[in-house]
């Protein structure tokens, strides 16, 4: 080990946690007490539903720290529970964080992970409140618990759907695919020679999709701008298709997508014609793109026509019609969940 980096057993766990929390300060009017007691305290707000989500990130299955930096892991571990909270149409307001690290972790790797964590606080304005750390035989595991809040009667469910109801997607989709394919690539590329330099130059917006994704929370504010509640609404985690497909069995509906309204960004056109990829396949089943997907009632349409980032995919239908994806030619293909599975 450098001479100039810290084992994790020279400090031990509660030096470790004092100096971690050095860096973070509290936002939100409802947290009383954050780190450095038994619990933390949250004051409740009336009129509010609170909601509460957590995501378990293991090394080796969830992601490569060969290729993934350990700042944009802090942040990325946040911000895709951020994207839970968002998609019930809540804000988030307080997190935890629990750690298990492994022997080859030093006191400044974990510090640069945490520094990931406390720019994603300060972009989604939420509040480190606490959280555990503990060794591992193997290798990093990162668990992290976001609360959030929504005005009562206000949380979109995913089984709010109607038949007739707009199905909308913020932002764009498959991107977040095609950065993983660069990576492996590139990594294979240094297996095979140590001395190759990675190419990504090409390759930043895709990259940063599989990287740092982000929370669409300005989607949130924006609805409630608008004056919109969703019907029903879910963050794209596992593939659109998976996705839609989780909100007609929850409404109890099924749903037409039209192949020609996927939004699809140039450079992840331009990755998948390089590896050959169908850019369709890829929105459909690539996940990770931390989009939302969400339906709204027909009469709103005139107020989203116009967003730029609002995209109008289609529409729920009765059950009875399944979930299809309808191609240009007008045929309708079933969708199927073939996006991420955890087991």
């Amino acid at each position: 080990m450098p001479e100039n980096l810290t084992p994790l057993n020279a400090i031990g766990e509660f030096a470790l946690i004092r100096r971690l929390q050095a860096g973070f300060s509290l936002r939100q009017a409802s947290t009383v007490l954050g780190i450095g007691d038994d619990a933390a305290i949250i004051a409740p707000t009336a009129g509010l539903e609170q909601v509460m989500t957590t995501d378990l990130l293991v090394e080796g299955i969830h992601f490569d720290l060969s290729f993934c930096p350990l700042r944009h892991l802090g942040y990325k571990a946040v911000a895709v529970n951020v994207s839970d909270v968002a998609a019930m149409n809540a804000l988030p307001t307080q997190l935890v964080v629990a750690l298990s690290v492994g022997p080859r972790f030093t006191v400044e790797a974990v510090e640069e992970l945490y520094a990931g964590i406390r720019l994603a606080c300060e972009a989604y304005n939420v509040d480190l409140v606490g959280g555990d750390t503990t060794a591992s035989r193997g290798g990093l595991t990162l668990a992290v618990t976001v609360l959030g809040e929504v005005p009562a009667g206000q949380a979109a469910r995913r089984s709010g759907g109607q038949p007739t109801d707009l199905l909308c997607v913020s932002g764009d989709l498959g991107g977040a695919f095609l950065g993983l394919q660069v990576l492996e690539r590139e990594k294979q590329a240094f297996l095979a020679d140590p001395d190759t330099q990675p190419e990504l130059a090409n390759y930043e917006y895709v990259v940063q999709r599989q990287l740092r994704p982000e929370a669409r929370l300005d989607i949130v504010h924006e609805l409630r701008e608008l004056g919109i509640r969703p019907t029903s609404m879910i963050d794209i985690s596992d593939g659109l298709a998976s996705e839609v497909l989780h909100l007609c069995t929850a409404s109890g509906t099924g749903a037409r997508v039209f192949s020609e309204f996927l939004p699809l960004a140039n450079p992840t056109l331009e990755a998948a014609a390089e590896f050959n990829l169908d850019p369709i396949t890829c929105a459909l089943n690539g996940g990770e793109d931390y989009e939302l997907l969400f339906t709204v009632p027909v009469a709103d349409h005139e107020k989203i026509k116009n967003h730029p980032d609002i995209t109008v995919l289609g529409h729920l239908t009765d059950a009875a019609e399944g979930a299809n994806l309808i191609t240009k030619a007008g045929q309708p293909v079933p969708l199927k969940a073939q996006g991420w599975t955890s087991f």
